[in-house]
């Protein structure tokens, strides 16, 4: 098994903790985790513990905002078609049905284009383009893509027809020459909050149109159970005003959700949903039409108007999902097996390839081999005359950089610190190979060779009770930056009724105490090979999240636990 390296958060403030212990009345584990968080008084922890609609921003704070309003104003007055163009991801595909959604009141007509994986690969495409000019259509509302589509926008600009460009990656030093770009990341825009997704600028656009038109933006909350469902899917940071369009979102979400979410949640196994769901149960069926088939499926069902033409779509898409999963496990294993086979357990860097793996799982299956090689991780596969590869980090390690310094042997490559994308030519591949292991080799810390566990807090067991749960429960939306806490207890006692788990014993119930406290339990994937170690030496160290579990009827308190040291 491979060892974590545990990485605690640096301690809080005392002064600040004990007096926010005292305004809020709450135990000090937290207070500490309150102000490692930013919440440092009491109004502060009003608005995070209770999000609403006050605290979402002016939309017309972002740049361009008043012009993009403006152009579709004019196009919805002449009744002109409108194109909504968006990426083939979870993103993209929610951003898509979120704009169709909310203009359809408009009654122009309208077309929703997702650009094939395969035939046009990322962003605004010619033929997206000349299929708009075939229809007379003379806007383009971009999402979740377009920031860097200089040529395409001019393209456009020939055919006749205008951009509106709704996207949150970074820009270069100059943007497309559109009607409006609506980045929040723009160096020259001053919106107050810059980590918006894709959805969540096109949302703040629909929410400019609406105050525009006079209305209440709180009239839109049907629309947010797409913003969550991307927020979640594309791990931006559930901060600021993410955290309150996520709690907003998993509202609607639990109580009233469209038709098409609701059949893809259908699965999930327990109520009130929460964030993870989306993120392991909504988002691969959404992602896997892209993947598998087309991403204009994955917008059919979330415009869905009612249950029985949503649950026939989630269908479909429920067995492109299991197509995804089977070739999913079946690449892994076959790249696993090539590792071994080339005697490259012990690389610096994972690089693997085989013409017949599907293009659509390649990026799946570089996060998965990290599990068993935690390294940077590249998987490429043949596409047309090229390689094509994605490219997956560690944590710490800006896979980006290491990219940049083997540039001479790749035709294209973009992405960020920890995923990316390239090709080169098939002649190149052993060179880029050598460079990729070297380059890694240098740059890659002790530190970063090491699995993290991020520790928020030191917490004895004896302090885990049902009122703390609680609390920490009403700290949800978790995600980036405001994950589940995880607590640390050192030379905890083993109970007897610890045991390996699952058909193939490869979990751990882990059921420990502290003296004079009674037992907890808890589980431990993957950590089966350790129990007679841990049994044997009758005390461990333990990383946890504190969860409830539910079994005949019963409810009560357990670990879920996420690493232990012997």
């Amino acid at each position: 098994m491979t060892e974590k390296s545990w990485q605690f958060k640096p301690e809080p403030d005392p002064e600040i903790t004990q007096k926010l212990e005292r305004e809020l009345q709450v135990p000090q584990a937290v207070a500490r985790l309150l102000v490692q968080r930013g919440v440092e008084s009491f109004e502060a922890a009003k608005q995070y513990f209770r999000p609403d609609w006050a605290q979402l921003h002016d939309p017309f704070l972002m740049k361009d905002m008043d012009r993009a309003v403006a152009r579709i104003e004019q196009e919805v007055a002449r009744q002109g078609p409108i194109m909504v163009f968006g990426d083939y991801d979870v993103d993209g595909t929610t951003s898509v049905a979120l704009m169709m959604a909310y203009l359809t009141r408009y009654g122009v007509p309208l077309t929703p284009y997702i650009p094939d994986r395969y035939q046009e690969g990322y962003g605004i495409s010619k033929l997206g383009i000349d299929a708009a000019k075939q229809q007379g259509i003379k806007l383009i509302i971009a999402l979740d893509c377009g920031i860097k589509a200089h040529e395409h926008v001019t393209y456009a600009k020939e055919q006749g027809i205008d951009f509106i460009i709704c996207d949150h990656h970074l820009p270069g030093e100059t943007w497309p020459e559109a009607v409006a770009v609506l980045d929040p990341k723009r160096p020259d825009c001053s919106y107050p909050y810059k980590e918006l997704c894709g959805c969540g600028v096109g949302f703040k656009l629909i929410q400019a149109l609406h105050q525009s038109g006079g209305q209440d933006s709180q009239d839109l909350a049907p629309f947010l159970d797409l913003v969550v469902t991307a927020i979640a899917a594309d791990i931006v940071p559930i901060t600021g005003e993410n955290r309150t369009l996520a709690y907003l979102g998993l509202r609607q979400v639990n109580q009233d959700p469209r038709p098409g979410l609701a059949a893809l949640l259908s699965s999930a196994k327990t109520k009130p949903y929460r964030i993870r769901d989306l993120v392991f149960v909504a988002a691969p069926r959404i992602n896997a039409a892209g993947r598998m088939k087309h991403g204009a499926h994955a917008v059919e069902l979330l415009l869905a108007d009612s249950a029985a033409e949503a649950e026939a779509m989630a269908e479909a898409i429920e067995a492109y999902n299991l197509e995804r999963r089977s070739l999913d496990q079946e690449i892994t294993q076959q790249a696993l097996d090539q590792i071994v086979e080339h005697g490259e357990q012990d690389a610096a860097a994972t690089v693997v390839y085989d013409p017949s793996w599907h293009k659509g799982v390649v990026g799946i299956v570089a996060s998965r081999l990290i599990e068993t090689y935690y390294r940077p991780t590249v998987v490429f596969t043949k596409s047309g005359d090229h390689l094509a590869a994605s490219v997956r980090s560690v944590k710490g390690f800006d896979v980006y950089q290491a990219l940049e310094a083997c540039s001479a042997y790749m035709l294209q490559f973009g992405g960020h610190k920890y995923a990316a994308g390239l090709t080169l030519d098939p002649s190149q591949f052993e060179n880029f190979k050598k460079a990729f292991n070297q380059e890694v080799a240098c740059a890659l810390t002790p530190e970063q060779k090491l699995p993290q566990v991020a520790i928020d807090l030191p917490l004895p067991l004896s302090e885990i009770t049902p009122k703390l749960f609680r609390i920490l429960s009403q700290m949800a939306p978790f995600g980036p930056e405001n994950a589940r806490p995880v607590f640390a207890a050192e030379q905890v006692h083993v109970a007897p009724y610890t045991k390996a788990l699952g058909a193939d014993l490869s979990h751990l119930r882990l059921v420990v105490y502290e003296p004079n406290q009674p037992n907890i339990s808890g589980i431990a994937f993957g950590y089966g090979a350790l129990t007679e170690s841990i049994k044997r030496k009758g005390r461990c160290d333990v990383a946890y999240v504190i969860d409830e579990n539910h079994w005949q009827g019963q409810t009560s308190l357990q670990l879920m636990v996420k690493d232990v040291k012997v």
